[in-house]
């Protein structure tokens, strides 16, 4: 039997947990849908990611303005994909803050990955309908953007730790109280989506730039919250190993004139029996396979995913006898 085109199948409501990591400082985990969170400074806030509709973005504002009622100064985006970006106008935010390279690959590609995500992942567009277009940034920066926090809260640090999950991955990074908000460059306990990825620099110099900030808490892209420096060591671990077990086995394949299939089966091989339970293992792994596939054919930049070319790659490597 053919297996359910990406996430189309996962119809099922999931519980959204809103969790204190600090003082003012709040992150919402879904058991596997993507992550958001909230940094108080002392007159305003910092939301961090828009969820994939104004009307889902509604839902995890509800939830936090039982904490706190100041109003949104800032909204952060870590990267382009429509799940993190399309909710950003319930936020009232006065400024959107992106990495420079966001702000181009929306331009470039953002009508398209928002067809190609609506299609793998239903559930996640909660009355699409409500969506007025794609979402711009108004602050762009290249390195580091650093945001006071006033009295004695410290500041949160936007930094862009190089090419990951995307061109333009930032995270959020809270020196005074030693916690991250990684985006999709780090999981916790969740596979990784690499489609669009940059995978030599991410598994490299990139996860060695954000291991060194020195995180003692750290929030994913999706599922639970690492507490502790040897869960935060974990997490960067385990999304290393991600990235090098699928490097090694698609470049084996590759390396003797193999097919795009043949590294996929070798690829699955390897990740199932540890990374199969975790969110979104299967509905990844095409386009991870895919993705670095066309790297070591020499494509540095990522092709963009439409929603014919999803369920071309889908039924090239998932749908097969």
């Amino acid at each position: 039997m053919a297996k359910a085109f990406a996430s189309s199948a996962d119809t099922e409501a999931k519980t959204e947990t809103l969790e204190v990591l600090a003082d003012g400082v709040y992150a919402l985990t879904a058991e596997g849908d993507p992550n958001v969170g909230a940094i108080e400074a002392e007159d305003h806030l910092i939301c961090f990611e828009a969820r994939a509709t104004p009307a889902a973005a509604r839902d995890w504002l509800t939830k936090l303005r039982e904490h706190t009622d100041k109003p949104i100064r800032y909204l952060v985006l870590s990267h382009y994909h429509a799940v993190r970006v399309l909710g950003a106008s319930a936020f009232g935010a006065q400024e959107i803050i992106t990495h420079r390279k966001t702000a181009e690959l929306i331009a470039e590609r953002g009508e398209q990955d928002w067809a190609s995500e609506f299609g793998r992942m239903p559930r996640l567009f909660k009355q699409p309908e409500e969506i007025p277009g794609l979402t711009r940034p108004t602050i762009t920066f290249t390195d580091r953007l650093s945001l006071p926090l006033g009295g004695d809260r410290g500041e949160l640090e936007l930094v862009y730790c190089g090419r990951g999950h995307t061109a333009g991955d930032i995270v959020a990074w809270l020196p005074k109280q030693r916690i991250l908000f990684a985006g999709d460059l780090v999981e916790s306990k969740a596979a990784l989506y690499t489609g669009d990825a940059f995978h030599n620099d991410w598994a490299t110099s990139t996860l060695d730039n954000v291991a060194a900030l020195g995180a003692e808490t750290l929030i994913g892209g999706r599922d639970a919250v690492a507490r502790g420096a040897d869960q935060v060591a974990a997490a960067v671990k385990q999304s290393r190993h991600f990235l090098d077990e699928l490097r090694r086995r698609v470049g084996d394949v590759h390396g003797r004139g193999g097919t795009v299939a043949e590294a996929f089966d070798a690829a699955h091989s390897a990740l199932v029996e540890e990374y199969g339970r975790w969110p979104i293992f299967e509905h990844c792994l095409p386009f991870d396979v895919q993705r670095y596939w066309d790297e070591l054919d020499g494509i540095d930049w990522p092709i963009i995913w439409t929603a014919e070319r999803d369920r071309e790659v889908w039924a090239a490597l998932q749908d097969r006898p």
